[in-house]
């Protein structure tokens, strides 16, 4: 008997390869922040507020929604347990007072170091790894999946 199930075709399957790659790349490469995460009983979007709010010292809370693309009752309870556990800090801008400002205060700033870093050095390793072409090749894959959002 012929066998008349549908066979995925090839970009298919490379696609689905691909997905794959992506999830389990993301996977490897949030472990070890997880893990140190966890021990504070924080999860990856306390991770997220971090690494932006660290990128960008002064950030008004509506600039981050913008950037997290999340809405301000997804941001309030994470946001409020950085700030509860002093490692972000909240402030009313000097040009306008309805502004509120964040940065982090030494003790986030550590912790945004020591959870960024186990990243970088991930990607320098492997980018060393994969030589400069991949990586500028990486670099431009991401950049097109970010426009689309």
């Amino acid at each position: 008997m012929l066998d008349e199930t549908p066979k995925p075709d090839r970009r298919e399957a490379a696609l689905r390869l691909a997905i794959e790659q992506f999830y389990f790349g993301y996977r490897a490469f949030t472990v070890q922040p997880d893990r140190i995460l966890a021990e504070r009983g924080l999860g990856r979007v306390h991770h997220r507020i971090l690494y932006f709010v660290g990128r960008n010292p002064r950030i008004s809370v509506n600039a981050l929604l913008g950037m997290l693309s999340v809405s301000k009752q997804a941001l309030n309870a994470p946001l409020r347990q950085l700030m509860d556990m002093q490692l972000v800090m909240i402030d009313t801008a000097a040009h306008d007072k309805r502004v509120r400002e964040l940065s982090l205060t030494p003790d986030g700033a550590e912790l945004e170091a020591q959870l960024t870093g186990t990243q970088m050095q991930q990607l320098q390793t492997v980018f060393a790894q994969v030589g400069a072409e991949a990586e500028a090749g990486w670099h431009e894959v991401m950049r097109s999946l970010s426009a689309q959002s």
